[in-house]
């Protein structure tokens, strides 16, 4: 009699399995490093992309630069792939790297709403909340608009950063800060948006000076006489730029100041004229000898908004100051 012996079905043989146990414990491996990336990973990897630097993400994040770049090399080693492309200039997320950063941003960004909402629970556990504005925003009344907030909040800590409108709604759209304060002329895409208040901007001169014989006067007319800006790098200035490029016209710069109210000083002195948000000169006017005049080009007559990507979905804290802002901010 002949015996016939039949492999089970569903199994392997020994050199089978061994093979299938290598290939399985690869792909676990890799798919458990990109579990394993820790928050200080994820959060470095957002500020260097974000700062377009490795040194520069170090930095923000408190990490040594050798520190940082070991951890993105780990990072790359452990995912089978570059995550960043480096230039002479700085660095930029590769398509890999585009993808981490989405996620890395979600994470970051549920992270901080799970604190803020938690924060009301836990004895002496604050909300860390980070709150995005133009110039004339971050430069007015929004440090008052803040200091009383902060009184009625003592377990919440607000982070106030000036950024470019445009910026904003950048940073705001990928998840980077909850709330931001910006102007209307910039595109909001799918942001929502609570209306503020007025913030036109203006000419900035001496009484006696001739384009005050004027009651509106154009941008470009600005540009011919001699100027007083902010420094170079500030948002609101190179918003200005930016319009100035346009018309084919450079300011020729008489100084170049690090505030507003150094340069309506200096306006008053009769340096230059100065073109500024009105909402930063309106305080100075009744000190200094100097007059504004209402600007004619449409992105002069601006409003303020408050932006976020979605209401319902702001933690605790950031509902809170989203509500003591339009309480506090709305002009009908």
């Amino acid at each position: 009699m002949r015996t016939t012996v039949r492999k089970p079905r569903g199994r392997h043989n020994a050199k089978d399995q061994t093979t299938a146990s290598v290939r399985n414990r690869a792909s676990w491996r890799r798919y458990g490093a990109v579990m394993a990336f820790d928050l200080v990973d994820l959060q470095l990897f957002v500020q260097v992309v974000d700062s377009g630097s490795i040194t520069d993400g170090a930095r923000r994040c408190h990490l040594s630069l050798p520190s940082a770049s070991a951890r993105i090399r780990l990072m790359e080693r452990e995912l089978g792939t570059s995550l960043l492309q480096r230039h002479r200039r700085g660095v930029h997320p590769s398509a890999a790297g585009q993808q981490l950063l989405g996620h890395a941003r979600t994470v970051i960004g549920q992270l901080s709403r799970m604190r803020g909402d938690l924060a009301a629970f836990a004895d002496g556990m604050h909300a860390d909340l980070t709150l995005l504005a133009n110039t004339a925003a971050a430069s007015t009344f929004l440090p008052d608009a803040l200091i009383r907030f902060l009184a009625e909040h003592p377990d919440t800590d607000v982070n106030l950063e000036e950024r470019p409108s445009q910026q904003i709604v950048g940073a705001i759209a990928e998840g980077r800060a909850e709330l931001g304060v910006v102007a209307d002329t910039v595109e909001l895409g799918l942001l929502h948006t609570l209306p503020l208040r007025p913030d036109p901007v203006v000419a900035v001169t001496t009484p006696g000076h001739p384009l005050t014989a004027r009651h509106r006067i154009a941008f470009a007319e600005c540009l011919t006489f001699p100027f007083v800006g902010l420094v170079e790098g500030n948002p609101f200035q190179e918003h200005l730029g930016g319009r100035a490029q346009p018309l084919g016209l450079r300011p020729r710069y008489r100084a170049r100041l690090s505030d507003p109210d150094a340069i309506c000083r200096a306006v008053a002195a009769g340096i230059g004229v100065a073109v500024l948000p009105a909402a930063v000169v309106s305080r100075l006017r009744r000190e200094l000898a100097i007059t504004t005049i209402p600007l004619t080009d449409s992105w002069a007559d601006r409003r303020l908004l408050l932006c976020t990507t979605d209401p319902g979905r702001l933690s605790s804290p950031a509902r809170a100051l989203a509500t003591h802002l339009t309480h506090e901010l709305r002009v009908p």
